[in-house]
């Protein structure tokens, strides 16, 4: 197991046209198995997750992002597909549907980047147009 810095960085545009950013950086470790890249971090108070570990399973074309703790989540993000998923908090259970718009995947050995372009609905109301980037770096 690898300990890197996972900086992430996701940006939300509603109906108003209004941008919102966030940006994390994280402490978090990376291993591989069967070709497939595995980088876990825990959230804290900036992403508004506090107490949540999210992993990022990085396959060859695909990723997918599995939150566990005060939120539990597993999203799956392929280009140009629409997948479902529950997203499970204290404040109540929605159902979300992500579109993948774009997605680039240029990780290696757990290390490198992803940046994905996809739009959100919550309870099958669209509510935003997103991107998230996300960059693994070896910590030093």
């Amino acid at each position: 197991m690898q300990k890197v810095v996972v900086t992430t960085v996701g940006t939300q545009t509603g109906e108003d046209g209004e941008e919102c950013r966030i940006e994390l950086v994280a402490a978090g470790t990376c291993h591989e198995k069967n070709g497939t890249s595995y980088i876990a971090y825990r959230e804290n108070g900036l992403s508004g997750l506090e107490g949540t570990t999210t992993l990022l399973k990085v396959y060859g074309d695909y990723f997918v992002l599995v939150r566990r703790g005060t939120v539990e989540q597993r999203q799956e993000f392929k280009s140009g597909k629409w997948s479902d998923s529950t997203y499970v908090s204290p404040l109540g259970t929605m159902c979300l549907r992500v579109f993948t718009k774009r997605l680039e995947i240029a990780v290696r050995q757990g290390l490198g980047s992803l940046n994905v372009e996809y739009e959100l609905s919550i309870n099958g109301q669209w509510q935003s147009s997103n991107t998230l980037s996300v960059r693994i770096r070896e910590d030093i």
